[in-house]
């Protein structure tokens, strides 16, 4: 079974910057971050394949960074010039995916860490 736990969200103004990281016990061919705004559908954040490959949704492209950290099992968002629609439960996943077709599906989450970001 593979446990995930992030930390790092809060709260923070316009403009401002937050880094959130989640601790994996064990990964598989993708890790990535989620969002999820109460009523509407998770989505896709940032991913990060096995062979290194990134993916960003359009709406974070430039404004967020996801790394890895394999000696320390970390999963890192660096988010700079947050924008209140930021605002959401932030989660970190791991699970399958193939690199080439941009394709990650997700088996394991963490309980997320919530994000707000106030104008």
């Amino acid at each position: 079974q593979v446990q995930l736990q992030e930390s790092g969200g809060g709260s923070v103004q316009a403009g401002g910057s937050l880094r959130l990281s989640c601790v994996v016990s064990g990964r598989y061919g993708c890790m990535g971050w989620f969002r999820q705004v109460s009523g509407k559908e998770r989505e896709k954040v940032a991913i990060i394949y096995n062979d290194g490959t990134t993916y960003y949704a359009d709406s974070v492209k430039g404004r967020f960074t996801i790394s890895q950290d394999n000696a320390k099992n970390t999963l890192n968002l660096q988010m700079n010039a947050l924008k209140p629609e930021d605002t959401a439960m932030y989660y970190c996943a791991t699970g399958s995916g193939v690199s080439a077709y941009n394709l990650c599906v997700p088996q394991y989450w963490g309980q997320g860490t919530q994000v707000t970001v106030s104008s």
